[in-house]
């Protein structure tokens, strides 16, 4: 994985494309991607986001990233480093700004879920981005005080979505032990614990639900539900009380075939070749 270097402390690029020009990569610096126009989607750290006219996406160097595009997309991408908002001389922070912005850029949740905008906040970001944009066809933005307070007025913005986030997550989302009560008692019917099922169950959004089982569990929703079932076949398995049939009826596989395949999958292991232990360890006892 390449990673991309830049020694201008702020530069702004504006492009259009129909296949993205860079394959996964990382960056030494920040960046903020605009999508001016245009559809496809994100890779952001092998999370997919689908991604359309006005979403912004925050890139700090512990990430890597690349687009998939579907409709071409014009983007804007403002990168800057370290050093950048350090060195302001024209403006400074002042004790009522509570905003960093590296820490902003840092923010796991933000990696993890897209920004909404939604209005008035959508047409602001978007009449940000186009001063900068202007601004930067006759000039070099970097030390400019402009440039600088529309980038101040953008992670104003990202805060206003961050406390909004913040609200949706902590007061709708269910308490760890109900979750993980509800995943147990539906592991055998993969209607019920799929992750927009469960979502809708506890009446959130599929795309605050992902983010946030992955920060509480530290485990993608996705691998703790294969992880969880891969364990309870194999105690089937192990109790030698049923076999392979029903064993995949009770979990809600087709047949034996697609049970076999999953359980290898997660085990590394065939059923059969754990059955056939579990009945040569049963005859020498």
């Amino acid at each position: 994985m390449s990673r991309l270097k830049q020694y201008d402390t702020l530069l702004v690029s504006d492009f259009e494309e129909m296949v993205y020009h860079l394959p996964v990569h990382a960056h030494t610096y920040y960046e903020l991607v605009y999508i001016y126009s245009g559809n496809g989607v994100h890779v952001l750290n092998d999370i997919s986001m689908p991604y359309s006219a006005g979403d912004l996406f925050v890139i700090s160097q512990e990430d890597q990233h690349h687009f998939r595009i579907n409709e071409i997309t014009r983007f804007i991408m403002i990168k800057f480093t370290d050093s950048y908002f350090k060195h302001q001389s024209h403006t400074s922070f002042n004790e009522s700004f509570t905003i960093v912005p590296e820490l902003v850029m840092r923010q796991k949740l933000l990696k993890e879920i897209k920004l909404e905008f939604e209005e008035p906040y959508k047409t602001i970001l978007h009449n940000a981005i186009d001063n900068i944009i202007l601004y930067n066809k006759y000039k070099n933005p970097a030390s400019s005080p402009f440039v600088y307070q529309q980038l101040l007025s953008i992670f104003g913005l990202i805060k206003e979505v961050i406390l909004k986030l913040d609200e949706r997550i902590d007061n709708g989302l269910p308490k760890k032990e109900a979750l993980i009560s509800y995943l147990h008692e539906n592991i055998y019917d993969p209607q019920k614990y799929q992750a927009r099922h469960v979502a809708e169950h506890f009446n959130i959004s599929i795309n605050y639900f992902s983010g946030y089982f992955k920060r509480n569990f530290e485990i993608t929703y996705r691998d703790y539900i294969n992880n969880y079932r891969t364990k309870l076949i194999e105690k089937r398995i192990n109790s030698g009380q049923v076999n392979m049939k029903q064993i995949a009826a009770e979990f809600g596989f087709t047949d034996e075939s697609h049970l076999s395949n999953y359980f290898n999958k997660h085990h590394k292991s065939r059923p059969s070749v754990l059955r056939k232990r579990v009945l040569k360890l049963a005859e020498t006892t």
